[in-house]
């Protein structure tokens, strides 16, 4: 007898998740008046306007409609009125019938015109009706002409106008369903219902003010326009509207004619004639001659519903049928589109949808060339640089390619001079094909119009190619891909050991590295992450315990291979602690600290000096195992088959002439031997 009980708290719980967007709003304002009283409910108005909405929980704290400030009262919820003397809204407005439902909800213009109309016996008598019945604001708001028109003629224009407003049946808030019509008693011309996640209603786009008024013949709606009847479809307005003319043709090249005039709920974002002059004709032009940019740019201005301006109280991200998504947000009375208001004119409605006419021309990434991709984005600096070295035909023409394009923070200093090998290196900057990021894995190879092979590294929190991780979201173009990346690239030019031979810091380095045999090991292909001491971090050592290291091939080579890890993590994989098996056994922990890469607590003097088989970090210190002690000897080194200052006194004369190491170069030039050991 005691499992009903769960039964019946899941059941009441299932129906209040089946509340209507509107009656949980409904519900919040009356949790946020009951201190007031009974059935009070807080309303949010618009300072210096009549407009109220019943408010949510976000709009509660933010005490904003539109941007604009709000100021909290307390009122009857709908259905419930004062007892004076009393606390709150204790009592159920008297239950009578529409016509005098009418002037108790704040809708007496409606109940006049009903009277004058001959309206007033049909919602007096018997029967089940709904009426969405105008605000005596809205009548006020309709212009002179409009309502001369309707009042001359009572019998038959005011009598249809009234009738369109009516439904021949009960309808509560939980039956105005999203997307759904009804049909009116005018003629059964359908009304379009719209009712969205905020709890905003809309009913041809006017919106409900007051809901759910009972009458013992029906139901009471107040909304806050005069509603007309509509018969063309999204297609025929656009047939119709001289401003869109040159819409009118584009929608034509595109074949989209069949979808704006067929069945459903779309919103067009109507460029007007004037939107399409503001578009440099170079780019219109290129648009307009391409079959699919066109077609992507015209599906950009469509949403995949109708959305209404009164429903947008705060910004929204929308999808298009591109496939992209606008914010749309309002600013007061206007409304706006990725924050600018360039909507003309709005709330035009069709029988499959609503028409808001722009005066900007909305163009998506996918209709825009590379070159104007980055233009737009934080990349802006690039473009500058890539059209100084002559590469612009490469970005804005019908090639497939990939920009790889350091951000403008990379060029705060300025941008560097063109030359040959900047030209070289920028072209190493064009990826041939069109890529997308979300395709790319570890390991990847990628070919470059300058004939290098770049590759690809996938770490926990980046996505890097070579040195170079990618710094914002891909942006894909109609025939190339944007990839924002956060440093100029450097492509590998040699193993790691021709890195090393290359650069006269590593000269002792790389003695050491011949002397111990390990030069094979670091020529081959691998994946290789090397700390690479620089002659002045063998300087730095004490002379006893350098003469020692010197002096022991095996302890070398042991040193040697805790600078190596077999793994490839650049500067852009080190976000926290990030831990590194090197090839001695030991770890390697290398971490960020103040945007410096440390590497055991040691910082890195230069990040990411690429070879094409790992990635070199220059270090001032030579790195100790925590294993590792030097060992007790004479004078003379344990093993003296080091030729490590032969080399290095033919790489660096630098190196040879430094009064600390050369005395241990004579010790051990005399006592060479065969080299042994390796990875």
């Amino acid at each position: 007898m005691a499992r009903p009980l769960p039964l019946l708290l899941l059941a009441l719980g299932l129906a209040a998740a089946a509340k209507s967007p509107y009656q949980q709003v409904l519900q919040h304002s009356r949790l946020r008046g009951r201190q007031h009283g009974p059935n009070v409910c807080a309303v949010q108005k618009l300072i210096g306007t009549n407009r109220k909405y019943f408010t949510n929980c976000k709009q509660w704290y933010q005490r904003k409609i539109c941007g604009k400030s709000t100021v909290i009262s307390y009122e009857c919820c709908p259905g419930y009125e004062k007892v004076p003397g009393e606390k709150g809204c204790p009592a159920a407005l008297p239950l009578s019938n529409i016509y005098e439902t009418l002037g108790v909800v704040g809708s007496a213009t409606t109940q006049l015109y009903s009277d004058r109309s001959n309206l007033r016996p049909e919602i007096e008598g018997p029967g089940s009706f709904t009426i969405f019945a105008p605000s005596n604001e809205a009548w006020a708001s309709l212009s002179a002409e409009t309502l001369d028109s309707l009042v001359s003629n009572v019998n038959i224009e005011l009598l249809n106008a009234l009738r369109y407003h009516m439904v021949d049946k009960r309808v509560l808030t939980d039956d105005l369903k999203h997307g759904t019509t009804l049909n009116s008693m005018y003629q059964n011309l359908p009304i379009q219902i719209h009712h969205y996640p905020n709890g905003i209603v809309t009913v041809n786009c006017a919106r409900l003010l007051k809901a759910d008024h009972h009458a013992t013949n029906g139901v009471v709606h107040v909304i806050d326009k005069v509603i007309a009847t509509t018969t063309n479809t999204i297609q025929q307005i656009i047939e119709t509207e001289d401003s869109l003319e040159t819409l009118r043709t584009a929608v034509a090249a595109s074949d989209l004619s069949s979808l704006l005039e067929s069945e459903g709920q779309y919103t067009l974002l109507a460029p007007t004639n004037e939107a399409f002059e503001k578009i440099p004709r170079e780019t219109l032009n290129r648009i307009l001659g391409d079959p699919k940019a066109l077609r992507d740019l015209l599906n950009h201005h469509i949403l995949k519903s109708a959305m209404c301006a009164e429903a947008i109280i705060a910004g929204l991200t929308m999808e298009t049928l591109e496939g992209a998504t606008l914010d749309m947000g309002c600013s007061g009375e206007e409304l706006t589109l990725n924050g600018k208001p360039i909507i003309a004119n709005k709330d035009v409605l069709a029988t499959n949808g609503v028409v808001h006419f722009v005066n900007e021309l909305l163009i998506p990434d996918s209709a825009k060339t590379v070159f104007e991709l980055a233009q737009e984005s934080e990349v802006s600096k690039s473009t500058d640089l890539f059209r100084q070295a002559g590469l612009s035909s490469h970005l804005t023409g019908s090639e497939r390619v990939t920009l790889l394009a350091p951000v403008n923070n990379v060029f705060k200093d300025g941008l560097p001079v063109i030359d040959s090998n900047m030209r070289n290196l920028l072209l190493n900057h064009i990826v041939k094909d069109q890529l997308s990021s979300k395709y790319l894995y570890h390991g990847q190879k990628l070919q470059t119009l300058g004939d290098k092979e770049l590759r690809v590294f996938v770490y926990r929190n980046n996505l890097c190619i070579e040195n170079a991780c990618i710094a914002a979201h891909d942006k894909r173009g109609r025939f190339g891909t944007l990839f924002s990346v956060d440093k100029m690239l450097t492509p590998p030019t040699g193993s790691v050991m021709d890195v090393l031979k290359a650069d006269h810091r590593f000269s002792t380095l790389v003695a050491a590295i011949q002397s111990a045999g390990l030069t094979e090991n670091l020529n081959r292909p691998g994946t290789f992450t090397v700390f690479a001491p620089t002659n002045e971090a063998f300087q730095a050592m004490p002379q006893g315990e350098l003469n020692k290291l010197l002096g022991n091939a095996k302890e070398l080579a042991n040193i040697l291979k805790f600078h190596v890890a077999d793994e490839i993590v650049v500067s852009g994989a080190v976000t926290a602690l990030v831990r590194l098996k090197s090839m001695q056994g030991d770890k390697l922990e290398v971490s960020m600290k103040n945007n410096v890469i440390h590497i055991n607590k040691e910082p890195v003097a230069e990040s990411d000096i690429m070879a094409t088989n790992g990635v070199i970090y220059a270090v001032n210190s030579v790195l100790q195992p925590q294993a590792s002690r030097p060992q007790e000897r004479g004078d003379e080194p344990a093993d003296p088959a080091l030729e490590i200052f032969k080399q290095a006194s033919a790489l660096s004369k630098v190196s040879q002439r430094n009064p600390r190491l050369a005395p241990v170069y004579s010790r051990i030039l005399a006592r060479m031997k065969e080299n042994s050991g390796g990875f």
